[in-house]
């Protein structure tokens, strides 16, 4: 088992897992010629793909699935409302399958649970995806951790987190109005590198393997910030041997075996 993350920032979102003999994608954010292009850097050929989940409705998580769809028959696996929302935006090709957040599904060999998290979108989800053996988590866009999603990432291998904003930075950002602050920072925004380090401290063990952040600000957050602070959290807990990295918008990461 193991994930990859084709590129993650404002400017697009997309990773692929491949588990149980499935070869999944999480989100379409990028455009379908870079979708393309990123799989094939590492090793996939985009018409082997056996399904795509879909966290949310937002842009930087869709822009390429229309055109991917028309060019690949792929079923998409979304929620009812994210389906509606991306159906009267014009997102109609490909077979749906429709599960509702908190419930568990089978595609192939895989084992998908889904999980609600708290995100400015109709119908946020994040993911669990196992074989039975192993499972890594998927917790995108969202603003507050809640008791259940961390019940929800206890006892993961890997686990794929978005790791938005350093707290200071944004607090002294300039570009943004203050009503954009409080989106970011809100219970429905983003995550800050403090509550990825206190999520971790809730659900860290000595079978989690990989912890790769997502999603950085480009000018509210760096990655030597993101590093730092979660390296420090892990190391405290007695848990050094766990794996950092930080995924970039331009370029896809390499593969993570769990």
């Amino acid at each position: 088992m193991r994930f990859a993350v084709l590129g993650s920032g404002s400017g697009g979102n997309s990773a692929v897992v491949e588990c149980g003999g499935m070869r999944l994608m999480l989100d379409a954010g990028l455009s379908a010629k870079q979708l393309t292009t990123r799989m094939q850097s590492v090793g996939i050929n985009p018409a082997s793909i056996d399904g795509i989940l879909i966290t949310h409705e937002h842009g930087d998580h869709i822009k390429g699935l229309e055109v991917f769809l028309r060019k690949h028959q792929v079923p998409v696996y979304s929620t009812a409302q994210t389906k509606k929302f991306l159906h009267d935006a014009g997102i109609k090709s490909g077979t749906w399958k429709i599960f509702e957040a908190g419930c568990e599904f089978q595609i192939g060999g895989a084992i998908i649970t889904s999980f609600a998290v708290q995100h400015d979108a109709v119908d946020p989800v994040g993911f669990v995806i196992g074989d039975g053996r192993k499972k890594i988590g998927i917790a995108s866009d969202m603003g507050h951790v809640t008791r259940s999603v961390t019940e929800r990432l206890r006892h993961l291998d890997g686990l794929f987190v978005e790791a938005n904003y350093d707290k200071n930075l944004l607090d002294a950002d300039s570009r943004r109005p203050w009503s954009t602050k409080q989106r970011i920072s809100s219970l429905h925004g983003h995550l800050s590198n403090d509550q990825v380090a206190d999520l971790l401290r809730d659900i860290a063990h000595p079978q989690l393997n990989h912890v790769v952040c997502g999603h950085l600000s480009s000018d509210c957050n760096r990655k030597e910030l993101v590093i730092s602070r979660l390296r420090d959290c892990l190391d405290t807990l007695g848990h050094p041997h766990i794996g950092l990295h930080c995924a970039e918008q331009n370029q896809p990461t390499d593969w993570f075996a769990v």
